[in-house]
């Protein structure tokens, strides 16, 4: 096998491969013996069929294995003599000619290949230690406690049936039974029987509450209203509707009580008690929050620290999943980028350099990672796992064992957990001081601070190890 490099530019690299007509015809030969012990055809003892009828046989299926496991040979034999690290699988590129193909695979004739290459490249890690960040740290409000308390005592109370001849108020609750129609036919999903609503909790559609103000039990309206444009059932987005309504019942809130019969409810002792298992929770959703933010200053200052080509299929692939997510998030809001005070080119302008910000942090993670050495348990990994089927109520087994069959999937759960211990391990090296801020400022810029997070789901550094960070989930109090 002779291996020839043909193009070094920037990060691209390809080489010309050849195999001659001799070692294609050993290698064949060796793997028809090999099969030779193994095949068992009508006529013949086990072990005793001439290699000429395999050949006749067999031999253009085996000579595809011949050139695949040349090809894989010859990719193995680039990346190892070359010391390089893959941003992607190499992609091969064959003779166009089809006699010369036809000819190698006869081995009659040599076979020649491209094999082209888009690297990583070379990042040295540079010193952190000057850099300061402030991590903003809020107290927890008792105002959110109480808050808290009441969603949770409102969601629970209970409800009683008003006098016959009651009209329904806002806080009231009705049992209806429903029968929707597009333009005059029932429509799938639209019939409901004594479901329960909440004047005034925005349950259902835009407009449809606000009609049944003031019914009574046992009374018959019909309820006209519009879909909006980003109805998740598309079917129906946009298009007006009608509800046949009844009223099965009239229901007025019961008192609003905050005590320990409430706390008991939830199973904890006392209300001193769901005080402050809420204040413990909101003050783990703070310092989530917080952490949120230290780690994005972090990322601003590695971002300012480093500049190296990136490779361009990285960027183009992670330009493009941004770029869909946007383009759906705008259709979904039935907005235009004139609606942003923006052009598609300019938004998309932006857009690439995000792309290209997620791709260079997570290439940088993966280096500094590597060369700390940051390793993964394996029980880390099963933690994760759960916490992730978890979000599958009823499917909990299925997930589990999707993710363990499909080590790429798998890679996807390891990823954020190898991001968040190389985090660790930088905030280690610089220094960190706190910053008391209220709960707001601690919650401003979520949706701009998420943008511009690492996040190549492309990347690859070192095999599988991706460095690259799952969407910070809105936190709420």
């Amino acid at each position: 096998m002779n291996v020839t490099e043909t193009l070094s530019q920037g990060l691209k690299r390809e080489f010309q491969v050849v195999l001659n007509a001799t070692d294609l015809k050993s290698r064949l030969d060796g793997e028809l013996q090999n099969l030779q012990g193994k095949a068992k055809i009508n006529g013949f003892r086990p072990g005793k069929v001439p290699v000429g009828h395999l050949r006749r046989l067999y031999g253009r299926s085996v000579m595809a294995d011949v050139v695949q496991n040349a090809v894989n040979e010859a990719n193995q034999k680039i990346v190892a003599d070359n010391e390089l690290k893959l941003a992607f699988e190499p992609q091969i590129k064959f003779p166009e000619d089809k006699d010369e193909i036809e000819a190698a695979m006869e081995a009659k004739g040599d076979l020649a290949f491209t094999v082209a290459l888009e690297v990583l490249p070379k990042i040295e890690v540079v010193d952190v230690s000057d850099v300061a960040l402030e991590k903003p740290v809020a107290e927890v409000p008792e105002a959110d406690v109480d808050a808290a308390l009441e969603r949770m005592a409102s969601q629970n109370r209970a409800f009683e049936s008003k006098k016959d001849g009651a009209k329904a108020a806002k806080g009231d609750r009705l049992l209806i039974s429903f029968v929707g129609t597009l333009e005059g036919k029932p429509f799938d999903g639209g019939t409901g029987s004594e479901i329960p609503l909440e004047l005034g909790a925005g349950q259902f559609i835009p407009g449809f509450e606000e009609q049944l103000e003031g019914v009574k039990k046992g009374e018959q309206r019909t309820v006209s209203v519009t879909f909006p444009e980003n109805y998740t059932a598309t079917h129906l987005a946009g298009k007006p509707a009608e509800f046949a309504v009844t009223v099965d019942d009239v229901q007025a809130p019961g008192e609003l009580k905050i005590d320990d019969e409430l706390a008991k409810g939830f199973g904890m002792e006392s209300l001193d008690a769901l005080k402050t298992a809420i204040r413990e929770q909101i003050g783990r959703e703070f310092g989530e929050q917080s952490r949120r933010k230290v780690k994005k200053a972090l990322l601003d200052a590695l971002d300012g620290k480093y500049s190296f080509e990136l490779p361009p299929t990285l960027v183009e692939q992670e330009f493009s999943a941004v770029w869909s997510q946007v383009e759906a998030d705008m259709k979904n809001a039935n907005k235009t980028f004139a609606d942003e005070d923006t052009t598609e080119d300019e938004a998309r302008a932006e857009y690439r350099k995000i792309a290209e910000r997620r791709v260079r942090l997570g290439l940088v993670l993966a280096e500094i990672g590597e060369q700390a050495k940051v390793q993964i348990s394996d029980d880390e990994v099963t933690q994760a796992l759960i916490q992730r089927a978890r979000q599958f109520p009823g499917q909990e087994k299925e997930v589990w064992e999707f993710y363990r069959k499909n080590p790429q999937a798998l890679a996807e759960i390891r990823a954020p957990i190898f991001e968040e211990k190389v985090v660790d391990h930088l905030l280690g090296q610089v220094k960190v001081s706190d910053k008391s801020v209220s709960r707001e400022a601690l919650f401003a810029d979520d949706e701009d601070d998420a943008a511009t997070e690492a996040k190549p789901k492309a990347a690859k550094a070192k095999k599988t190890k991706k460095a690259a960070t799952e969407a910070a989930d809105e936190a709420s109090a």
